[in-house]
């Protein structure tokens, strides 16, 4: 589960609220993504774990034409996440941050080191330049954001 906390004086629906990891500085609506580990929908659409991940989440064109495939991740990668990657809160783990992410070393954000995301989570954006199976260019579409898929998360 992604943990939510409402703030005491909103509403969820005014869009205002902390998450644990991904927050936006108390509000729902990120512009330029919440603090890693994260999984943001992107652009031409894709499910990232670049930065990590956090819960499940999932991306499904309704309509359009080009590329409109499924994007995202129905696996719960918290319970295989190395300990050295862990986003703990009150000792259960919450989010995995990717290698680079982690250890702050872009060198380490190859397909080499992030074979896990990519293995659990094949239609999802998993390390720098991941285009060729996971980058979604449907165009007339609208979409369908699904959080925790399948009860991940």
């Amino acid at each position: 589960m992604v943990s939510y906390t409402p703030s005491s004086s909103s509403k969820v629906n005014q869009g205002n609220g902390k998450c644990i990891t991904g927050d936006c500085g108390g509000t729902l609506k990120c512009i330029g993504g919440g603090s890693p580990p994260v999984g943001p929908v992107e652009d031409f659409y894709d499910v990232s774990l670049v930065d990590g991940y956090n819960g499940g989440l999932g991306v499904k064109a309704l309509g359009g034409s080009g590329d409109c495939q499924y994007a995202g991740c129905v696996a719960d990668l918290k319970g295989n996440c190395p300990t050295e990657l862990r986003v703990m809160d009150s000792g259960s783990t919450v989010a995995c941050k990717s290698a680079c992410s982690a250890l702050n070393a872009p060198e380490l954000s190859s397909r080499h080191n992030t074979q896990m995301f990519k293995n659990a989570c094949p239609t999802a954006y998993s390390y720098a330049y991941d285009d060729a199976s996971s980058a979604c260019t449907c165009t007339g579409s609208d979409y369908l954001i699904i959080f925790c898929p399948n009860g991940s998360g």
